[in-house]
Order: C-alpha cells, then structure tokens, then sequence
C-alpha cells in the first residue's frame, strides 16, 4: 500500500510511518516543521520528506490513504486536493483502530498516568512473551518505534489522549478506539482551549467508559473522587477499581510488598504505584498471572521522561518529569520528596502548554509546589504570544501558585545560573516540562551538576 501523512513529524505520526515502512508499505510524507528526535528518526529510515512544507503535487490518485495528522489545518492544500480526488483519509486514530479491530484493545485513558500504564502493559506482555501491537506516546528503552502494528498479535494495547482526533474530526482520540479494555488513571482538567470547563471535560471520559462492552473490564483509580463518583453511573460492564499498591522503601530502593514476598523496583511514587496496579488488572485480564506480573515489572525503568534520571552522584540527583498540569506537578513532586526525605528539593516547572499559559487556569496551581524545597516556574514570554494568548505578569504566577518563596523566571540564561547557584551537595533536582526550557539541554546540565559536586 501506499500512505501519505499529512504533518508527518508529530510523535505519533512519525512512529506510525516507521512501524508502516518496516511492515512493507511505502510511506511518504510532508510537514512545515519536523525536530528531532522526529527527524533523525525519519532520516534513519529514508523517510525524512527532502524539503519542509506543504507540497499538492505529492497528492496523487495512485495513494491507497492519507493520514492527517493533528498539526495540520483545515485548509491544508493537501488535505484539499486529497478530498478533491476522493482519496481514503484517516486521522491517525482510525487508521489504528481500522489495524486493530479483530484484536482485543486494551485502551488507557486519564489525564495523567496514561503513558506509563500503556508502558508497563507492554514491557509485562513482552517479558511474558505474549505478542502485543501497540502505540505509546514516549519512548521505551530496548523499542524502536512507539507503533507496532502485525498480523498476528491477538492485543492491541494503546495509549488512548483525550485531544482531539484531527482538524477534520473533533472527537477525542480515546472514542475512536473503541476499547474491550477501559483504563481511566484519573480526571484532572486539562485542555481549557478544547474543553472550556470541567463538567464537559468530565463528560468526554464518561463517554468513553459507556463504550466499555458488557464482556470488556473498566479499570479506574478509585482514590480519584470525581472519577470514582463517574464509575458508579457505569452499568454496562465489570468496574475494577484500584489504589496504591502496597509497598515500602528501603535503603532509596522502593519494594512491592506482595502475598509471595517483596520485589524490588526501578521506579518510585505512590502515583506510579498507582499505575502498576492499573497496568497489573490489565495484564490479568489477558491470561497473565500474579507472579509473572511481578517478576516482570520488576525490570520496569519507566517511559522516557517520566521520573528519568539524567545523572547522578552520592549527593546529587537530577530528574527530569513530562509533569506540567496541576495534578502532574503535585504528584511528581509528592513522589520525590518521599524518595528522598534528607535531601534538598529542588522543584522546577516550565509553563508551557496552552491551558497552563491561560491566566483562568493559573488558579488550578495553588498548592501543587508546596512539598518542595525550593520552587521555581519558568515561562517563555515569547511562547505565550505564539499560542495568541494575552501577556503574564508575573505577579499573576506569584498568586496562583500560593506560594511566597516562589521564584518566577522567564530568562532561560538567569534559569540555569540560578539553579547552580541554589544548589549544594545534598540536593535532588526535578525538573519538569512538556517543552524544552527554551533551549536548556537537560542532559548537558545534569551533568554538569553532578560534576560540579565535590
């Protein structure tokens, strides 16, 4: 077959046109922006488009489908010539749904979580040599594509966004994907630009636990209060609710404390405890056991980005987080401060999205910081007036925080010298973005720190 993706470079889109090319068909592509790790990925695989921008004439009546990717507009000049010629045009969710609907879906839906529980299904499945397809949105040591996609796996396990499909479908990605399995990690509001309250928020995950079928699981956090009251409206199929998993730490190392004894983990935090025992219900339901689970997620080292460690000495740690909503930030935090109650925390966030550079959103902050030592928030003025939004001062930062010790920064130079400055041998550091700080290179910083220590 032969695919076009309109927007190619995005996370999942890139991925998909890997997992496409390495199964036989023929891919080609087009964007108006493409970083890496997307474009040295693409390059590896001869699938980098040879110049940036939109181009009609790749549109042709000899491409089996199209698909649209989430970046592009509604009057992409590709997307109009496609419609022109009649062409099959997917968003990437159906297309993945189209791939996967004999399979069982094992779909993971919340506003947070939901990477890593996806992650935790499959490093199971895979240690259990249990054939899975899947689409995860970070990397995985030891994978090379995010998507996977065969003839054969009998489970499909995807990691289900609650945004929206593509410029031409407004549906939420997780009620394409109509799942057998249902996991909901937790509801904390998130994209106030598509879902403008709460309330209608919510009613985009009561949508997709009413698609459960009556032979299919709903697996939901059961200390999330909202969600929790959502599940008792849920009729049509079996509820499993789950917590933390009960655990201890011993000596910095966190152990599952189990009916066969204790397992040592890789990972920390009530909140990824919390996620094991989601991915955990999950792996039940496909045939895996008790023990198996735990053997195999014992070699678990988390998704990219999430809780990474990006150096290390005896006195110094720094972490980066994908954290950036209000819930995100809380419990990232929570889970450092309790890995490491004698040391120095250092807690620094980058409001980067759309819904956290929204001054009506700033308020859902107040208290998320408060367990960390030392808190700084880093804004880019300039990625504010890109996403068209009014200025920030940073009084308004100062108060929807609570906090008085709060340091707001928005030079990314003053960033850096600060935190060396505040830093000292017995510090952990976390830092935390879904951007880039304007242009920090956590992994040369990290080092740096380590080094800077005696």
């Amino acid at each position: 077959m032969r695919i076009h993706f309109i927007a190619i470079g995005g996370s999942a889109m890139h991925n998909l046109a890997i997992a496409l090319h390495l199964k036989g068909y023929r891919i080609s592509g087009s964007d108006d922006e493409i970083f890496d790790p997307a474009q040295s990925r693409l390059e590896k695989h001869g699938l980098l488009p040879s110049s940036i921008g939109w181009n009609p004439d790749l549109i042709n009546d000899q491409l089996d489908a199209i698909i649209l990717g989430m970046h592009a507009r509604i009057d992409n000049p590709e997307l109009i010539k496609a419609k022109e010629l009649g062409l099959k045009i997917f968003s990437y969710p159906e297309f993945l749904y189209e791939q996967s609907k004999d399979k069982l879906r094992i779909v993971v839906g919340g506003s947070h979580g939901k990477t890593t529980i996806t992650s935790m299904i499959i490093h199971v499945l895979q240690a259990c040599h249990m054939e899975c397809d899947y689409m995860v949105g970070a990397q995985l040591a030891g994978f090379e594509v995010m998507v996977k996609l065969s003839e054969t796996a009998q489970v499909m396990v995807i990691e289900g966004d609650e945004y929206l499909t593509s410029p031409i479908d407004r549906r939420p990605k997780f009620h394409v994907y109509q799942p057998d399995v249902g996991i909901i990690s937790g509801i904390a509001w998130d994209h106030v630009n598509v879902f403008p309250t709460f309330d209608f928020y919510v009613d985009q995950f009561r949508i997709f636990a009413n698609m459960i079928p009556k032979n299919g699981k709903f697996i939901y956090c059961e200390d999330d209060l909202t969600l929790k009251k959502l599940s008792e409206e849920i009729q049509n199929t079996t509820k499993i609710g789950y917590s933390v998993h009960p655990y201890h730490i011993e000596n910095g190392i966190t152990y599952l404390d189990t009916k066969s004894g204790s397992y040592p983990l890789q990972i920390f935090g009530k909140h990824n405890l919390s996620n094991l025992n989601a991915a955990k219900n999950a792996c039940l339901h496909v045939g895996i056991s008790e023990e198996q689970f735990y053997q195999a997620i014992s070699t678990f080292k988390g998704a990219s980005s999430r809780l990474e460690l990006l150096a290390q000495s005896e006195t110094c740690s720094v972490f980066k987080d994908f954290a950036h909503s209000p819930s995100k930030l809380k419990a990232t935090i929570e889970a450092v401060r309790e890995q490491f109650p004698n040391r120095k925390l250092i807690a620094c966030m980058e409001l980067h999205t759309f819904s956290s550079l929204t001054q009506q959103f700033l308020e859902e902050y107040h208290g998320s910081m408060d367990l960390a030592d030392i808190a700084i928030v880093f804004y880019n003025p300039e990625a504010v007036a890109h996403k068209k939004l009014p200025p920030i001062e940073p009084d308004v930062i100062y108060k929807s925080f609570g906090r008085k010790n709060l340091l707001v920064l928005n030079d990314s130079n003053v960033l850096e010298s600060k935190l060396f400055e505040i830093g000292n041998d017995n510090s952990v550091f976390l830092m935390m973005s879904s951007g880039n700080f304007n242009g920090i290179y956590l992994s040369d910083f990290s080092k740096k720190m380590v080094h800077l220590r005696p």
